[in-house]
């Protein structure tokens, strides 16, 4: 009888340790331009909300086009267009994929774009 008690006792302590080890996560899009990118800091300013949201990453970050397509962390910059998946880690945001979008190049304001072409007859004589 001992040993089905000991047995019991050591099932439920495995079982509690278990249940205390469920980590739920959850991964949440933001859109945006990259203002600022530092060696653990993405900073993006976001049409949506109202201040720039700070990101940190880390070595299991991975980085994409928009393809899904891995680009190097070195083409990461401020000015691009990204889309960040992230979790929640305490009170951080943490990258888990970073996806690079196309910059979009918008022309000059005030430049006229003009296109001439020229026509040559030669004629025999």
């Amino acid at each position: 009888m001992s040993a089905t008690i000991a047995c019991l006792s050591l099932t439920g302590v495995s079982e509690a340790q278990a249940q205390a080890t469920i980590v739920e996560t959850t991964t949440t899009q933001s859109a945006g331009t990259i203002t600022e990118f530092s060696p653990d800091t993405i900073v993006i300013r976001s049409e949506t909300a109202p201040a720039p949201i700070r990101y940190g990453y880390t070595k299991t970050t991975t980085y994409v086009d928009e393809n899904g397509v891995p680009v190097s962390i070195e083409t990461v910059k401020s000015g691009l267009p990204v889309t960040v998946e992230y979790t929640r880690v305490g009170d951080r945001l943490v990258a888990r994929r970073v996806i690079v979008r196309r910059a979009v190049v918008a022309p000059a304001p005030g430049v006229i774009e003009k296109q001439t072409t020229t026509t040559t007859t030669t004629t025999e004589k």
